[in-house]
This record gives C-alpha cells, structure tokens and sequence, in this order.
C-alpha cells in the first residue's frame, strides 16, 4: 500500500523535528519513497507567533490504515507530543503527522471514514502547506 504522509512542526527545531519524522516513518512503518521539499506556513485553524515548517512524503507499506495511523501517533510520541487536537482547537505542537491519502495495491485510492480516521484527510485540499508538497511529490 502507499501513503501519503503530511509532516508538521511550529516548535523547537523544526526541520530537524521534521528529518527525524521521516526517518522513524522509515524504520517503523515502510519505505519513504519520495519527500518534498520543506514548505513554511503561517498556523492554520489557531494563531500562533511560531511559523510551521511542512512537508509531505510518500511511503510504501503491508500495514493497513489503522496501524499506519497508531504508528504515526506513537511518533508523534516519541518526538514530543503529549496531546493531539481536541474539538478543532489546534495548538502549537513540536510533530504533527496525518494521513492524507492511501492507495492499494492496485493503486485503487482508499476511502474510508470512522470517529479516529477518515481517509482522504477531509481538510487537505484546503492547506496549501499540504497541497503544494503533496503536489511536488506526485501524490495530488
């Protein structure tokens, strides 16, 4: 399966938050296949005097969405993160990692929705800090 990741972090180093991300995805979940470039934002959805830095991979995988989504969580974890978003009330965070798309084997786009993940992401198209490096990737 491929999926594609969308990578965020307004705290502390950003970019190396973000490089070490990707290189946990690597070793815990597949293969990073491709990475964007680093993308800079203003927050989105809260206000905030720390600019994120973004990017967007492709990676490939046996793992289903589910365990895609509890390994990007644990992380998460790992690289600082005490609490995700609650009621869309964002807040700064040193790693946010979401799940923007998935593809089968077949390359049949996964759709799926539940109360813990819903697939495609529902906002993505509205982010151009998710957009723009998904569309350098080839994954939009």
């Amino acid at each position: 399966m491929r999926y594609y990741l969308s990578l965020g972090s307004n705290l502390g180093n950003r970019e190396q938050t973000l490089h070490e991300a990707v290189r946990r995805i690597g070793q815990q979940i597949g293969t990073v296949t491709r990475c964007s470039s680093f993308f800079y934002s203003e927050p989105w959805g809260f206000e905030s005097t720390h600019p994120f830095c973004n990017l967007c991979c492709a990676v490939e995988t046996a793992m289903q969405p589910m365990e895609v989504l509890a390994a990007t969580q644990q992380i998460e974890r790992e690289l600082g993160r005490d609490h995700k978003s609650m009621n869309g009330q964002y807040t700064d965070r040193p790693i946010d990692i979401d799940i923007i798309r998935a593809f089968d084997d077949a390359q049949k786009e996964i759709v799926s929705s539940s109360s813990l993940l819903t697939i495609p992401h529902p906002l993505y198209q509205q982010r151009d800090f998710v957009v723009i490096p998904l569309r350098e990737i080839g994954g939009e």
